[in-house]
């Protein structure tokens, strides 16, 4: 079932939304914020974002920045209560896959909804399986292999080394892995990031692949030479 999750502060504008929504057969989340958005998308992974430009706090064009940025191609729709072409030029700019008016007609952006993900389908599914090495790591039974011996990793090891498998020789730096794995709004130091890392390396030992140092920024994933 398609996810879509919904980002607006006002909840009333949510529900009707939802309600025509749910009855084309989509599964519906809300986010009244942009923080709690980044935390959503970035955890739970949505099918589709509507993305409202005026939040309290952080505003729908940071927060299609920060997920753009991250490499997240999720599609999104932004909204505006301003018919502007300038919030609309920027919103693309920023990765946005469409954009429409409040106050809109719900079967409008039903519609919207619907364009979107036929155009976007053709970027090809979420990849659901990753494999580098003896290593495989399987997103949606969120189990890793190394060869035939299923591994235990914490939850945070995990969204690691997915972060890791899906560019394979990415230079990370740690700020980067904090916010993708963490959340931006994490509040702790980017020691947590080495600490886990070092915890993978042990569990990765003999797979044929090593997370690597790159001296004064982050970490990378290579393949060994030999296994």
């Amino acid at each position: 079932m398609t996810r879509v999750l919904f980002v607006d502060d006002e909840r009333n504008i949510f529900e009707l939304a939802r309600l025509y929504l749910e009855q084309e057969g989509f599964t519906v989340t809300y986010a009244p914020d942009g923080d709690q958005a980044l935390r959503h998308i970035h955890h739970e992974r949505p099918d589709l974002v509507i993305l409202d430009i005026m939040l309290p706090g952080r505003d729908g064009w940071s927060v299609c920045k920060e997920v753009r940025q991250a490499g997240n191609p999720v599609p999104i729709i932004m909204l505006t209560a301003k018919d502007d072409d300038v919030d609309k030029i920027l919103g693309l700019e920023l990765g946005a896959d469409d954009y429409i008016t409040k106050p809109f007609n719900p079967r409008e952006l039903v519609a919207r909804v619907k364009a979107v993900l036929r155009r976007t389908a053709s970027r090809g599914p979420a990849k659901q399986v990753y494999c580098a090495g003896d290593v495989r790591l399987d997103v949606e039974r969120r189990e890793v292999w190394v060869g035939s011996k299923r591994i235990n990793v914490r939850p945070k090891e995990f969204d690691l080394l997915q972060a890791f498998l899906e560019h394979p020789g990415r230079a990370w730096s740690r700020d980067q892995l904090l916010d993708r794995v963490w959340g931006y709004t994490y509040a702790g130091d980017t020691r947590t990031v080495d600490v886990h890392v070092a915890g993978l390396r042990e569990k990765l030992k003999g797979s044929g692949v090593h997370i690597e140092t790159v001296w004064g920024y982050g970490y990378k994933l290579v393949e060994s030479e030999t296994s």
